[in-house]
Order: C-alpha cells, then structure tokens, then sequence
C-alpha cells in the first residue's frame, strides 16, 4: 500500500503509556476470534460470552506502561494507522458530500493492554472496535503483529482494511443504521439477533471496501496484491473458518459476523464499485449475503 507522504491524522488519542482496568466492549473485528474460541472450547455461545465481557466480566488490572520504550515496529505501526485514518476522513469527506452529508470523523484510540471507553472497559484480547458511545475506534497495535503471527493474515493493506472495518461501523452510526439494527437486537431471541449482527458486520466490510475504491482513486493507493492480503483477511475471520478451525465443524445458528465468502463477497463489492447505494445489507434475504 503506497502512503509515502501522506498526511497523517490528528484524531489520534494516544493512551500507550496508560494502564487500566479490562473489560470488553463495543464491535470489534477481533473480538469473534477470541469469543469463538472460548465458546466453542467451552460449549458456551460465543454472544454469551461477548455480552458477559460487556458486562463486566474481565476485571483484571492492567499493567502501568509509563516508562516502556516502544519497538521500532509499534512506531511504524502508530504512523501506519494514523495515515490510514487519514485516508477514510477524506474519503468519507467527499463520499458524504456527494451524497448531501456531513462526515464527523470518529477519534482513533491507540492502547496498550487496556482501556476505559465510553461502552465500558476493554482488554487488547478483543482485538480493534468501536464505541459508538463515544465515536472512538480502539486499537492495541500489536492486533497487527498477531494477525501475521498468529493469523496467516498479515500485510499492510489488510491492516488498512481492520482499521476501515471499525470506521465501517462509525459511518453505520453516523446514517443511524447501527443505532436501529441494536434496538432491533435487543428485542429479538439470540439466534435472531445473530443474524442482524451478522448484516451489520458484512456492511462494515462493504464500506471498507468502499473506502480503498475511494482511497486509491485519489492517492493510487493500492500495489500489486494489496488486494489479496485483504480478502484472505477476510477469509480468516469468517464464522465458518473460525469454527472449523476450533473444533472442526460449523454451528450457522451461532454465526455473528458471517462466513468467509460472505465477507470476502461484500469487501469486493465495496472495492470493485465504491457506491455507497450498494451496501444495503438489511433488506435482502439471506441467500443474497
């Protein structure tokens, strides 16, 4: 991905070097991995177990990082995000626009282990989200070190594509979509309510997608494969990936943020169109995701 000389955004509220107490919240990215695989160990739905982490659940103290020095990488990474944060509020800028909008960009959080946010506390295990409470997007960088480590799903365009997923659900706020589909949640059984969460999910993934479509007319963003490391991205955090992977079989039913194909699918609709009209994930039947 091509940022050489790119600006670099001032929405950042760098907590590094703060500790605090851990306890999840908000619509992470990440935060399947980690509910999957606890649940799907224990025999517990992996919704339980993100409502209990909402909570309160976590309450283990974090460790004080004042004095630490970060790695050359944590930096690279830092200056990464804060480019990339850059590019959606010009491209949600000028799409807004065009559309007869105003954009409030959201603020990037950057943390270390844990933090308090406006939808509660968050421990780094639930990998990057955001709090509508607030308009924050949170990320512990070192999610990025773990996706190629730990994921098979490294690469600086997939990074992009992370933070453009959790700005995804901030433009979901801002049109009052996310508002409706969690009031919406809230009334239906659990199974119902999985089946919107998964239709908020593959719009975030389509508005990522129509962030790079913008974002690369404007800079030529996007190098050869930078499309790739996005849709194997993608890919690996399907529902049905996940699951195969921590107990060898699927459980639809339990499925919060939809499979591999249906991810991929609605990232590539987003990049190969950028038309804000064809995200639309809420009024088409099931067999059309």
């Amino acid at each position: 991905m091509r940022l050489d000389g790119r600006r670099e955004s001032s929405n950042v509220d760098d907590r590094r070097r703060s500790g605090g107490m851990k306890k999840a919240g908000g619509i992470g990215i990440g935060a399947i991995v980690v509910a999957l695989l606890i649940g799907f160990l224990t025999g517990n739905n992996p919704l339980n177990i993100l409502g209990n982490m909402d909570m309160g659940s976590m309450t283990q103290s974090t460790e004080q990082t004042s004095d630490r020095e970060f790695t050359a990488e944590e930096q690279a990474f830092a200056t990464f995000s804060k480019q990339v944060l850059a590019g959606t509020e010009d491209v949600w800028s000028e799409v807004f626009k065009a559309n007869g909008l105003t954009y409030t960009p959201p603020t990037m959080v950057l943390f270390t282990g844990g933090v308090q946010t406006g939808c509660g506390g968050a421990t780094s295990q639930v990998g990057p989200f955001y709090c509508s409470a607030d308009q924050c997007l949170y990320i512990d960088l070192s999610f990025f070190t773990q996706m190629k480590n730990e994921m098979g799903a490294g690469g600086d365009f997939a990074y992009a594509y992370v933070i453009a997923h959790e700005v995804g659900h901030h433009v979901q706020h801002l049109l009052g979509t996310l508002d409706k589909a969690h009031a919406q949640m809230s009334k239906l059984s659990q199974e119902k309510a999985n089946k919107i969460s998964v239709r908020i999910e593959l719009q975030a993934d389509f508005y990522a997608g129509v962030w790079a479509y913008h974002d690369n007319k404007m800079f030529s963003s996007i190098e050869d494969g930078d499309i790739e490391e996005a849709l194997n991205c993608a890919s690996k955090i399907g529902d049905d990936y996940l699951q195969k992977q921590a107990r060898g079989y699927v459980q639809p039913e339990s499925f919060t943020h939809g499979t591999a194909k249906q991810r991929e699918r609605w990232l590539r609709l987003g990049l190969s169109t950028g038309d804000l009209r064809r995200g639309d994930t809420f009024s088409i039947s099931e067999s059309q995701l």
